[in-house]
């Protein structure tokens, strides 16, 4: 059997947590156009959206072309590779849902980093001093905490925030879950 990868890891906890092909209306996601009516519907699919990728087949995405969309535009940005396996799959989760730079910032405010939105040597030895200084637990427990202050103050909290505090409560479970030598 071959091994898997700490990516490999995080991505199929990360995958449980997106659903099928959704063309619901409300989800300014699905549109091309980044809002409600603007564009075409297009959908989400695997977690990969119609604004995001206006020009990519969502409908026919595999799960095999969603992972290298995964690992090349939020997995390595975020420097998930570089942290430790619980707090990689939180910080990788973000990534996806609220973009790279905003999930950097998250990650940044958690450890009492500098906020560039970009995670970079700094950031990373800032995070190994934050979980040297308060353990791993209550870093990951900070950038939770700061994500769920973000998501609920967000416009479509009232439409889809039953489903995000699912996921956000789903993750310290899945984050433990993560072998540290993937």
């Amino acid at each position: 059997m071959a091994a898997t990868t700490l990516f490999d890891a995080c991505f199929a906890a990360l995958i449980g947590n997106e659903g099928g092909l959704s063309l619901e209306q409300s989800d300014p996601g699905n549109w091309t156009g980044g809002r409600v009516g603007v564009g075409r519907l297009l959908g989400t699919n695997w977690g990969i959206s119609a604004a995001a990728y206006p020009m990519l087949d969502i409908a026919t995405l595999t799960r095999a072309a969603a992972a290298a969309i995964y690992l090349q535009r939020y997995w390595g940005p975020i420097g998930a590779e570089h942290l430790p396996p619980p707090l990689a799959l939180l910080a990788f989760d973000a990534a996806v849902n609220l973009g790279v730079a905003g999930a950097a910032k998250l990650l940044q405010l958690a450890i009492g980093a500098e906020e560039d939105g970009l995670v970079g040597p700094a950031t990373l030895a800032a995070a190994a001093r934050s979980i040297g200084a308060v353990g791993l637990n209550a870093v990951c427990a900070e950038f939770l905490a700061r994500r769920l202050m973000f998501t609920v103050a967000l416009p479509t909290w009232r439409t889809f925030g039953l489903g995000w505090a699912r996921r956000l409560c789903r993750l310290p479970f899945q984050a433990q879950a993560i072998p540290t030598a993937a």
